[in-house]
């Protein structure tokens, strides 16, 4: 399909009488969270639009009916030793992402998305710096699309090597011929030449062009004098403007988006923000405080955009 024209994959949505990220038939998708959270019990918080759940995520996706997510956006433990986690032999953590992957491809709804965020990891004997998504983006049923690079400019200097600048995200479908994909909501408005024309007509979209596959995207940074504005206490907290981009692109406007790992609750946040309902595992209680805190604010201000 041509850049020029606008492009949901496989899914035909009507945008006319739609203004950017109001929900779509939005008390069907309400029954859907609903039912979720009916059947996952009481959640250790829980918000019009969203519920969190403090336990183990593989246990809790074995509560949730077939087809039921329309979206996973997470961050798993890196298996790097933080204090959220305990460092596995890499076999067994690649074993234990195959489990909780292909629990999550049953509850993924048949034009639902997956995206796995990773960073590296020390292969011994082989490898100072592997990517985990290398090891893992064949050990789940999903269709990979395609592989994403966030780039960011903060980060470790390196002495012996380059300076580490990037983590990759796996994007994921359940069918690989039909998928949503929301292209002209996350186009990047930022065009060289938007005037351009060949034989009278315009050669990009009015709208802007396609985002590519590598995001520019600043991390969360922390330290007196310069943290972000979002900076939570969590030791490896994602922006939300990743997952803005990731949520608006791949997922229904009012759909059901899923984090297994919710850590600070960033995905959350972003799901409330464009109007999406989420569900949230969280095996720390600390961080499902932090996360309901966060997405009791997050509420307030989403209440005001729709």
């Amino acid at each position: 399909m041509s850049d020029t024209t606008p492009e949901t994959h496989g899914i035909a949505v009507d945008r006319s009488s739609v203004s950017d990220d109001l929900p779509i038939d939005d008390n069907r998708q309400r029954a859907r969270f609903e039912g979720i959270v009916r059947r996952l019990g009481k959640p250790y918080a829980q918000g019009e639009r969203y519920a969190i759940y403090n336990g183990d995520s593989v246990q809790l996706l074995d509560q949730l009916v077939d087809g039921t997510v329309d979206l996973t956006f997470t961050s798993p433990p890196y298996n790097i030793g933080k204090e959220y986690e305990r460092v596995l032999p890499l076999d067994e953590y690649v074993a234990w992402c195959s489990t909780w992957m292909n629990k999550l491809y049953r509850v993924t709804a048949p034009d639902g998305s997956f995206m796995l965020n990773l960073g590296y990891v020390e292969f011994p004997g082989r490898a100072k710096n592997l990517p985990l998504t290398y090891l893992l983006w064949d050990k789940t049923p999903f269709f990979l699309v395609q592989e994403i690079v966030w780039n960011y400019g903060a980060g470790v200097a390196a002495k012996f090597s380059l300076s580490p600048r990037n983590e990759k995200v796996l994007w994921f479908v359940k069918s690989r011929d039909q998928y949503t994909f929301n292209l002209d909501d996350i186009r990047d408005p930022d065009v060289a030449y938007p005037n351009q024309k060949k034989k009278g007509k315009l050669r990009c979209n009015t709208i802007g062009k396609n985002p590519s596959d590598v995001w520019q995207i600043a991390k969360v940074t922390s330290g007196e004098g310069r943290a972000s504005k979002e900076r939570m206490p969590h030791p490896a907290q994602f922006p939300r403007d990743l997952v803005e981009r990731a949520v608006k692109g791949f997922s229904p406007a009012g759909g059901v988006v899923l984090d297994p790992f919710l850590g600070s609750g960033s995905t959350a946040d972003t799901s409330l923000r464009t109007g999406r309902f989420c569900i949230g595992f969280e095996l720390r209680k600390d961080y499902c405080e932090i996360a309901s805190e966060r997405l009791r604010a997050a509420q307030e201000d989403a209440r005001s955009l729709f």
